[in-house]
């Protein structure tokens, strides 16, 4: 089965709260998992970064549930495509905070393609990399 992918960035509502959050967060994972699709969602307390994968079907109803959402504005995708394989199949939504100098880094980072880069290989990391590397404490941790 082919595989989608989009990643956007956002702007928080300034009255989101933690527990809200929280609360999003926890719905999103269910709705996601009923639409087989995984992703994460990293926010600095301003804004959103979030990358979801899946069928496209699934893809199509989260993302429109997304748009639709009245917890953030001014939605920027940082891509869409074609998937070989999940990047990130651990949840089917985890919400993670992080520092909003890291939010920006991946914001700006290449998101061409979803690209990945090779073991070994001297290239600049691409911004799938450095989410995996914010990812990856957590699968530790977990």
């Amino acid at each position: 089965m082919p595989l989608r992918a989009i990643a956007y960035v956002s702007q928080a509502k300034p009255d989101l709260s933690a527990a809200r959050l929280q609360t999003l967060v926890d719905d999103a994972a269910r709705f996601n998992k009923m639409a087989g699709v995984t992703g994460v969602l990293l926010h600095d307390g301003e804004r959103f970064l979030q990358y979801i994968e899946g069928p496209p079907d699934g893809i199509d109803s989260v993302y429109e549930r997304i748009l639709q959402a009245g917890s953030h504005v001014d939605i920027v995708e940082l891509a869409r495509g074609r998937l070989g394989q999940r990047q990130f199949p651990y949840w089917a939504m985890r919400g993670l905070p992080v520092d909003a100098a890291l939010l920006r880094k991946l914001s700006a980072g290449d998101w061409s393609g979803f690209a990945r880069s090779v073991n070994g290989d001297s290239v600049v990391l691409t911004a799938v990399d450095l989410l995996a590397e914010v990812v990856r404490p957590v699968l530790s941790a977990g």
